[in-house]
């Protein structure tokens, strides 16, 4: 697989920033960024959400980040940045848990190595997600956002 080291891959306790990962991945030679924000919700399955706890083992979390962008490079010729951002801690109602943010040659490459980017994230990255409710609350198990 190949990574470049302009790829950014990390796990975060601060606020995460649509902006700034737009910067991140800022390259003279793409015609396309495509930026996918996870934002906490109010409910889940008709339950309503009070706050979520994201927690991480980082360094591992963030070795598997750098693996999707691996397999980003290795399956998409035409990208040429690659930014993958995970919070972690007490996140409120609308704030982003995690942020991607590709950009490619082509407006193609970058929507789909950004889809590819989050659906692995969720199945192999180790991020855990507790939901607090009214009533209680529930660790959701491994996941990415």
């Amino acid at each position: 697989m190949i990574e470049r080291t302009d790829d950014v891959f990390a796990v975060l306790e601060t606020p995460l920033s649509p902006d700034a990962i737009a910067e991140a991945v800022d390259d003279p030679g793409a015609g396309g960024v495509v930026i996918f924000s996870g934002i906490v919700r109010n409910q889940t399955d008709g339950r309503p959400v009070k706050f979520l706890e994201y927690e991480a083992h980082a360094p591992m979390a963030e070795a598997k980040m750098r693996e999707i962008g691996g397999a980003i490079r290795a399956r998409w010729a035409g990208v040429r940045r690659v930014a993958i951002l995970h919070r972690v801690g007490r996140l409120e109602i609308g704030e982003a848990s995690v942020l991607i943010a590709v950009s490619a040659a082509h407006r193609g490459d970058a929507f789909e190595a950004c889809r590819y980017a989050i659906d692995t994230l969720k199945r192999t990255v180790p991020v855990w997600k507790k939901e607090h409710f009214e009533d209680g609350e529930v660790w959701v198990g491994l996941q990415g956002g």
